[in-house]
């Protein structure tokens, strides 16, 4: 191997490979926390910490190797020809290099945690090899396995350091990934309309935006009934000692409404972009967040 496949034009590519903004999905993690109340446990929030961190390490090796599996198709898109790989930035054999480091650095500091976390990270591995290599060419399954990262993420921080998960949450997390991974798909499928010819993403000749749309408000109306219903739940209201979560879930229909608003106007496409990027949705976040928190301390 010649010594131009270790090649990286500036260090700063190296990092934009390995999608650190991606890194926010980790705070699916955190759940598990939040809504424990065992935030006061310095312990428990290092392990949930160091889990979330693996979770972002092992997930930025999964995104180096599913960019050199679509090297070609993402030359042809508008956007994704960009990045470093597609763009010749970095070179495949100093990508696969650094992508195994990443990857090793995840699933070690996943052990550490907890044979559980190392468990599911290893799910997820497996999960994501199986999508770059078919699940992600196959109608509606390729953006159920994107909702499972997700509930692996949920998983790693309940189940992984010995917190019991709540079943409306989970419910929950299902319906929001899956709504944002239709969402994303909903924004796919604008582009490539826009740029006849392209064959980024086969999977994409599947879809229509009429089907798209009726995924889209199904599964959002599963979010906001799920959490709503998590709110009021005797469960929920027992572990917590207050009804008051009920008034959390304005964030939560705000959040949707708004981030549909943005998909149909050509302001939506990266959910882990996307929010940083509207004020307003990052507010509705935010808002949700502190409301959470300060109830559940109250």
């Amino acid at each position: 191997m010649s010594r131009t496949d270790f090649r990286v034009n500036h260090p700063i590519h190296l990092i934009r490979a390995l999608r650190p903004h991606q890194w926010v999905k980790s705070a699916f993690v955190f759940l598990g926390l939040i809504f424990s109340q065992r935030w006061g446990d310095l312990e428990l929030v290092v392990r949930v910490t160091a889990a979330a961190v693996a979770f972002g390490l092992t997930a930025s090796s999964m995104y180096v190797l599913n960019d050199l599996a679509d090297v070609e198709r993402d030359r042809q898109h508008p956007e994704k020809r960009r990045r470093p790989i597609a763009a010749g930035e970095v070179t495949g054999g100093f990508a696969r290099v650094v992508g195994s480091l990443a990857l090793f650095a995840g699933v070690s500091l996943g052990a550490w945690v907890s044979v559980k976390v190392a468990g599911i990270l290893l799910l997820y591995l497996t999960l994501n090899i199986a999508y770059t290599a078919r699940l992600k060419h196959v109608v509606i399954l390729d953006v159920f396995s994107i909702a499972a990262g997700f509930m692996m993420r949920i998983l790693a921080g309940t189940l992984g350091v010995g917190i019991a998960p709540s079943e409306w949450l989970l419910q929950c997390g299902l319906m929001i990934t899956l709504f944002l991974g239709f969402a994303k798909r909903r924004a796919e499928l604008g582009v490539v309309t826009v740029s006849e010819g392209s064959t980024h993403r086969e999977v994409l000749r599947h879809y229509t935006p009429a089907v798209l749309d009726n995924f889209i408000a199904i599964t959002a109306a599963g979010v906001v009934m799920t959490y709503s219903l998590y709110t009021t739940d005797i469960d929920t209201v027992r572990t917590h000692g207050t009804r008051d979560l009920i008034y959390t879930v304005p964030f939560i229909v705000f959040g949707i409404f708004r981030y549909v608003f943005l998909l149909h106007n050509g302001g939506a496409g990266d959910p882990a972009r996307d929010l940083f990027r509207d004020r307003q949705l990052l507010a509705a976040v935010l808002g949700w967040l502190a409301a959470t928190v300060t109830i559940l301390t109250w």
